[in-house]
């Protein structure tokens, strides 16, 4: 078993959604103010949908507040990454717990 889980880190290294995500955050990294605004966003983004009280009209103020800043080339590019590479691991996590039949 650890050999295989070994064998799937070294193919998760080498997806394209981790290659991506990876060139994304050491762009991103050249420039420590907008590092820090993206983890800013991040981090506002997922306290919000994780809010009990998750509302249209913040959800809307939100978007609309960082809009012109996800407009940048290099966030919009950052973040596309990111979400690839969650949903891709998403799906793997699903799998793994669906065949497992996992409660």
């Amino acid at each position: 078993m650890e050999q295989s889980l070994q064998a799937y880190i070294e193919k998760l290294l080498k997806s394209k959604e981790y290659q991506k995500y990876v060139e994304q955050k050491e762009r991103v990294k050249q420039y420590p103010d907008l590092k820090k605004q993206i983890d800013e966003f991040r981090r506002r983004n997922f306290e919000m949908q994780n809010s009990e009280d998750l509302v249209f009209e913040k959800m809307e103020f939100f978007e609309k507040e960082y809009e012109d800043f996800r407009d940048n080339p290099l966030v919009a590019d950052f973040l596309e990454a990111e979400l690839a590479f969650c949903r891709m691991m998403q799906r793997h996590y699903g799998e793994v717990m669906r065949a497992i039949d996992f409660e």
